[in-house]
């Protein structure tokens, strides 16, 4: 299984946190099993976002597209530099 990156860390543990405080408040339970069934609660639904969340690609370099075919051959132009004709050999 691959490392969890830092988004689904990230994301992981902000549900955890949020889910768990929401479920202590919504439900007003004080006994230590109450908080002990919410708590594991909020874990496995941080656990859950965490490992569904879809990894992000590492960035590389493009696919290479071929090139389009065609018929024709091209030549390229010849250049001419200054004073390339005035050369004198010896």
């Amino acid at each position: 299984m691959p490392r969890p990156n830092a988004a689904q860390l990230a994301y992981g543990s902000a549900t955890v946190v949020f889910s768990t405080v929401a479920l202590l408040l919504l439900s007003r339970t004080t006994t230590p099993l109450g908080i002990a069934v919410i708590s594991t609660a909020g874990l496995l639904l941080g656990l859950l976002v965490a490992v569904t969340m879809p990894a992000h690609r590492k960035a590389g370099p493009a696919p290479l597209r071929p090139l389009p075919r065609t018929d024709e051959i091209r030549v390229p132009a010849v250049r001419v530099g200054a004073g390339a004709d005035t050369r004198i050999g010896t």
